[in-house]
């Protein structure tokens, strides 16, 4: 995030899949629709670690955290996340995460409602659209001043 003082024009996100995942090709479309809409990104890749997510949005002063995730293991891998990114000094960045978060059928709404708890801002469902996450971040950066 913006030291206070510091103005800058666009937004920057860490953006990232998270724990062994290997699904690389939504992540670039993302990364590719942040930039267009105007954002910084610092794409990590695939199989990140919370460590390197959090080191980049220290490093990046970033406002926004994505972590991808599509083989399941999500909500193991997110864990603790929120938590580590207080202890880091940036514990007011935003948190989304997308995709294929848990194992077998469950109703998303259950999902939401596991990661919210775990401190995510925004929690999307596979087949969200890229434009509606953007438009997200820019109301949740606005409302945060």
């Amino acid at each position: 995030m913006a030291e206070a003082g510091q103005a800058r024009e666009a937004p920057r996100v860490v953006l990232g899949v998270i724990g062994a995942d290997v699904h690389a090709v939504g992540n670039r479309i993302l990364a590719y629709s942040l930039r267009n809409a105007g954002i910084e990104v610092e794409n990590l890749g695939v199989m990140v670690s919370q460590e390197e997510f959090i080191a980049a949005a220290v490093e990046t002063a970033a406002d926004a955290i994505w972590v991808s995730s599509l083989y399941g293991h999500g909500e193991i891998d997110c864990r603790g996340l929120r938590g580590r990114c207080t202890e880091a000094g940036i514990g007011r960045v935003l948190l989304y995460v997308g995709g294929n978060l848990v194992v077998g059928k469950t109703p998303f709404a259950d999902v939401e409602r596991r990661f919210r708890a775990m401190g995510f801002d925004r929690v999307y469902p596979p087949g969200t659209s890229p434009e509606a996450a953007v438009a997200d971040l820019r109301r949740d950066l606005e409302a945060r001043g």
